[in-house]
């Protein structure tokens, strides 16, 4: 539905921008899933601003607080996406081990916030994956 979102096209470039750092070394790792759904691996604070200008308008973390010593915290990263007029939910899912619940709190989520949503986890797979059982359970 590339339709629903107005500035798609400028996001599409700018995601491949993104693409292009990432190959370089300077940026993160952006996977698209749907038009409005996309997973990344673990973000800071510091990435929250190219989120922003990338045209995502919500983050959701599915990755709990201290999964691997030194990860961001939870709260730093809702703090600066909140700052920066970001919705922000966290769904904290243990790797390997989703849950009805968790599907269930993804989609209540993804019915709720602002579209384009942009999950991270340790590296993006989790949330892709509980895209798609939330998918299926729609389906």
């Amino acid at each position: 539905m590339a339709g629903t979102f107005p500035g798609w096209s400028l996001l599409r470039s700018f995601l491949g921008r993104l693409r292009s750092l990432v190959r370089k070394g300077q940026g993160m790792e952006i996977r698209q899933i749907t038009d409005d759904y996309a997973v990344a691996p673990q973000i800071g604070a510091e990435h929250v601003p190219l989120i922003k200008v990338a045209g995502f308008r919500s983050i959701v973390c599915n990755r709990p607080d201290n999964e691997q010593p030194g990860q961001t915290p939870v709260d730093v990263v809702r703090q600066a996406a909140e700052e920066a007029g970001l919705a922000f939910r966290y769904i904290p899912v243990v790797s390997g081990a989703i849950t009805d619940q968790d599907v269930a709190d993804m989609a209540a989520a993804l019915d709720e916030l602002p579209k384009p949503v942009l999950a991270y986890c340790r590296s993006g797979a989790r949330c892709a994956n509980l895209h798609a059982l939330v998918g299926q359970r729609a389906a």
